[in-house]
């Protein structure tokens, strides 16, 4: 095994951009959801990073990507447990496909996308979720839905990969998966008290517009670092990520203007955040015209898609389902279209190529989607019944940073008090 040291070094750099991601989605949720449920918000992210690092390294990494058990390419097996033969070649990775880097630098960069993925499930279930219910399913999720689609794509021996589906960054693994995961969460906890009825604004838009800026800079880690070297495709998938983010971000704010005579900020780092999770799957396979293509689309169609939960009745409180499952749709399906054999993979149709890269493409949407909402909704359906995943609705009016946690987020009438005592002085 060859090993670069300077892919080594852009790996694991990108490993910690990928894992600052989650406090950015932390505060991006968190300035989304009311003053009284902010901290809970960020303690269920924190505690996301928590659990599956530990996860991770004993079990999901080897069913992830451990040698194929069977040879069907459905799920690899506990070869790797507790990082056991770690200084083995990832099965899989030979010939072009070869890696550069230490295994246990893939471990470190894959890890990250496990921890994000059922982070971001927190925004479909924002304000009234309890804490203990969300740890048995993550660590129940991560095993049964992460780790087994993770293997379909990411891995070289998966079924889904070895048919030729193209996901360079986690299309599937991750936004697909982590969007229709919360829209069955969500329908399974069911809808906030009041809502749709009852207003429930922002209640710190800087403060999500901060958490949104840490995603977009951490998304360079996310989809060039999935090039796993310091080289051409990773500076190909920078530029496509940054490109499709800015796309989007503005056809957002102009579905936004069209569809209700205001651009608001809040609608351009969602928009901003809709392309970053279209160009996910498809930034290392588009040349810049598609990923420019793909960003505009998945804006207007992620501002469209938001307002469905409204039609459907399920409260998707944070539009996880509108942004990153529809943008992971968008995103996947449209490599179809414009993936370039000049940057990497196979052309789309709007290339030269033929239909069966699209069609293989639709087929991963499908599976991801109908493998991931009827396992989550059957594992949040049992830990409901069992065990309660929302909280009581005194907690709920109460707020959950004070029901759960024993907190608050602002402490206004204390600092009210100290000022009026100063000027009684």
């Amino acid at each position: 095994m060859h090993i670069n040291s300077g892919d080594t070094a852009w790996v694991l750099v990108s490993s910690a951009l990928v894992l600052f991601m989650t406090p950015g989605l932390a505060f991006f949720y968190g300035g989304m959801v009311r003053s009284k449920n902010v901290l809970a918000m960020l303690a269920q992210n924190y505690v996301t990073m928590g659990i599956v690092s530990i996860i991770w390294v004993f079990v999901t990494y080897s069913l992830a990507f451990g040698p194929d058990w069977g040879g069907y390419g459905i799920i690899g097996t506990l070869h790797f447990f507790g990082l056991a033969h770690i200084n083995q070649a990832v099965p899989g990775f030979a010939g072009s496909k070869a890696q550069s880097i230490p295994p246990i630098v893939f471990v470190i960069f894959q890890m990250m996308f496990a921890i994000i993925t059922p982070a971001i499930i927190t925004g479909s279930t924002a304000d009234r979720l309890k804490l203990s219910a969300f740890i048995v399913f993550i660590c129940i999720w991560s095993v049964l839905v992460y780790a087994p689609i993770a293997h379909w794509v990411f891995s070289p021996n998966g079924w889904l990969a070895k048919m030729g589906v193209e996901d360079f960054a986690g299309g599937s693994v991750v936004e697909m998966n982590c969007g229709i995961a919360g829209v069955a969460v969500a329908a399974v906890v069911g809808r906030r008290k009041g809502w749709p009825h009852e207003s429930m604004t922002p209640h710190n838009v800087p403060l999500a517009l901060l958490g949104g800026g840490i995603l977009w800079f951490g998304w360079f880690g996310f989809n060039a670092g999935s090039a796993l070297g310091a080289n051409v495709l990773a500076a190909n998938a920078f530029i496509n990520t940054n490109t499709a983010g800015a796309a989007a971000l503005l056809a957002w704010m102009i579905g936004e203007k069209i569809r209700t005579g205001k651009a608001t900020t809040l609608g351009g780092i969602s928009g901003a955040v809709a392309g970053l999770v279209a160009i996910t799957p498809a930034c290392g396979f588009v040349n810049l015209w598609g990923a420019l293509a793909i960003g505009v689309v998945a804006g207007f169609v992620c501002e469209a898609a938001v307002h469905l939960k409204f039609k459907f009745k399920v409260d998707d409180s944070l539009d996880v389902g509108g942004v990153h499952l529809v943008g992971g749709i968008v995103g996947t399906l449209l490599i179809g279209l414009f993936g370039s054999r000049a940057i990497n993979g196979v052309n789309g149709l709007l290339l030269g190529g033929n239909i069966g890269l699209l069609l293989h493409q639709a087929l991963a949407v499908l599976v991801t989607v109908v493998y991931g909402f009827t396992m989550t909704w059957i594992i949040a359906k049992v830990i409901h019944k069992t065990m309660g995943m929302r909280v009581t609705e005194n907690q709920e009016n109460v707020g959950l940073d004070l029901s759960l946690h024993a907190e608050r987020a602002y402490e206004f009438g204390a600092s009210l008090g100290v000022m009026i005592d100063s000027k009684n002085q």
